[in-house]
């Protein structure tokens, strides 16, 4: 082997080994910014993280609600009997009604979570015939009830148990009888002429007994027009309910509707029975709307409760609306 094969380079070798050292230098160059320029975008996204982080530090709170008024002594209004009483959707030729356990005060006089209110089902007035007016609208202002009496009879609250002593008839109907059985012997005979004469037309009824003892029964009495329903005399301060001395005004109802306001409504009285009521006290509530009366009687042993008595009324007086 010669000494130029031993220690020495041609210059093909030369060049190739410039070559191979230029690429690699090329190729760290690229490795070099590829990760330069990685590293740069992670910097910019980890600056951008921490702006967004410190902006929404900077931001200021979003406002608290507004805390619950504390003064709900005025619970008469119409607003608040709307809530506590029903929630209206007009639908069609009907109106739904969604009536529910109200919230605690939601009615007038209550403060208290055991106030003895009851919980009514949901209802729906019922349906009219194709053409019939709705009652007290204006090519109907005697208020005639087009729509079957025995759906207009309020349903019984939650917990209740029907009331074995109502006799009933097929689809809600009760005689005559049956409805003068809660008046004193001495006025049956006159009422019940009275019926006679005034065009009675049909009685409905519901009865129901709730778990503390106190028994309702609500009746509807549809005659042949208001002006019959205003010559009745079965409900009213001078009334006589069976075994009751006499009638008066119910005191609660009268002391919250001189204090406060109230709904409308129109037609419609409440009375207790006068005096002391001894082992049992009843209650009446009477509501006049167009050609139907609705006599309404609650009795309890001690005192009938003045909340689901009041509640009772109103929710038969809204569905005769």
């Amino acid at each position: 082997m010669t000494e130029q094969n031993t220690t020495g380079a041609t210059p093909e070798a030369a060049e190739a080994s410039d070559a191979a050292e230029t690429v690699v230098a090329v190729k760290a160059s690229d490795a070099a910014e590829s990760v330069v320029a990685a590293e740069a975008t992670d910097v910019a996204e980890a600056e951008a993280e921490a702006e967004a982080v410190a902006a929404a530090a900077d931001a200021p709170p979003a406002p608290a609600a507004p805390p619950a008024p504390k003064d709900r002594r005025k619970l008469f209004s119409l607003l608040r009997w709307t809530a506590a009483v029903a929630v209206f959707a007009v639908a069609g030729t009907g109106v739904a009604y969604g009536i529910t356990k109200p919230e605690r005060t939601d009615i007038p006089g209550l403060s208290t979570q055991d106030d003895g209110r009851w919980v009514y089902p949901a209802l729906a007035k019922p349906t009219l015939p194709p053409g019939a007016a709705l009652p007290f609208a204006p090519d109907n202002k005697d208020g005639i009830h087009y729509a079957s009496t025995a759906q207009l009879l309020l349903p019984a609250p939650k917990g209740s148990a029907q009331d074995p002593a109502l006799k009933m008839e097929k689809d809600q109907a009760v005689s005559q009888e049956t409805f003068l059985e809660e008046y004193d012997a001495t006025v049956r005979e006159k009422m019940k002429q009275a019926f006679t004469d005034d065009g009675l037309r049909q009685i409905v009824a519901r009865g129901w007994v709730m778990p503390d003892g106190t028994r309702t029964r609500i009746y509807l009495l549809r005659f042949h027009s208001s002006g019959f329903v205003d010559a009745f005399e079965g409900c009213g301060l001078t009334m006589k309910p069976n075994g009751v001395g006499a009638m008066e005004a119910d005191p609660t109802w009268a002391r919250v509707r001189e204090s406060q306001r109230p709904p409308d409504l129109r037609g419609t009285t409440l009375f207790a029975e006068a005096g002391d009521p001894g082992d049992e006290q009843v209650k009446a509530g009477c509501v006049r709307s167009g050609d139907l009366q609705a006599v309404v009687f609650q009795t309890r042993k001690g005192k009938v409760a003045d909340v689901p008595f009041h509640q009772t009324v109103i929710l038969q007086d809204q569905l005769l609306r």
